[in-house]
């Protein structure tokens, strides 16, 4: 029998695979928009985005390779740390491989590897989100154990964690678990807002 939480998962990949292409490039474009305009994105330098799969927002239109004072970087999963992310830097030169998901990520070149502490900005792929910050990822877990560094009392802000989607994921309410990492922010097509962090 399926919990909540697995029909809730379901209904929405059903939902965000059951738009056409268009809707789905026309409602990227206003969430990049939204995004682009925003004090979070223009004062960002090192900026971690995603290739998208399955019907996701599509951030991949947001690197200018040609415009100075912004790096962008794309997830790969770590060879070191069980079910971690590394950071590697995108530009024209990138090369590609699939990982174990069939999903694209940058060949690793070492000279090209990011922190996680170091980045300013990550964009986050989600499957549902409330109005408190909380995200319902995928299932496996790869982002909240590659900022758990967040969670830790007294540790930097940084980087700042937005996710986008569209605005038909966002749910009433998300009942988190302890190792789940806040979004600092949301961006849909229709929305952008920064969440308060509580205590």
């Amino acid at each position: 029998m399926n919990t909540p939480l697995q029909i809730l998962r379901k209904q929405l990949r059903q939902q965000r695979l059951a738009l056409s292409k268009s809707q789905q490039q026309h409602m990227s474009s206003l969430a990049i928009q939204r995004l682009q305009r925003s004090a979070l994105f223009r004062s960002a330098r090192n900026i971690a985005i995603y290739l998208p799969v399955r019907g996701e927002i599509d951030p991949s239109q947001l690197p200018d390779f040609g415009r100075a004072g912004q790096q962008f970087y794309l997830p790969v999963l770590s060879l070191y740390k069980q079910h971690g992310l590394v950071f590697v830097r995108w530009n024209k030169r990138t090369r590609f491989r699939l990982n174990q998901y069939q999903i694209p990520e940058p060949i690793i070149r070492y000279s090209q590897l990011k922190s996680a502490r170091k980045l300013d900005l990550v964009v986050m792929p989600l499957l549902a989100f409330d109005r408190t910050g909380s995200r319902l990822g995928m299932g496996g877990g790869y982002y909240d154990r590659s900022f758990a560094f967040k969670m830790r009392t007294g540790q930097t802000r940084k980087p700042t964690l937005l996710g986008i989607a569209y605005q038909f994921q966002q749910v009433e309410s998300l009942l988190g678990q302890p190792w789940d990492v806040p979004l600092d922010a949301i961006v849909t097509e229709t929305q952008l807002i920064k969440f308060v962090p509580s205590g």
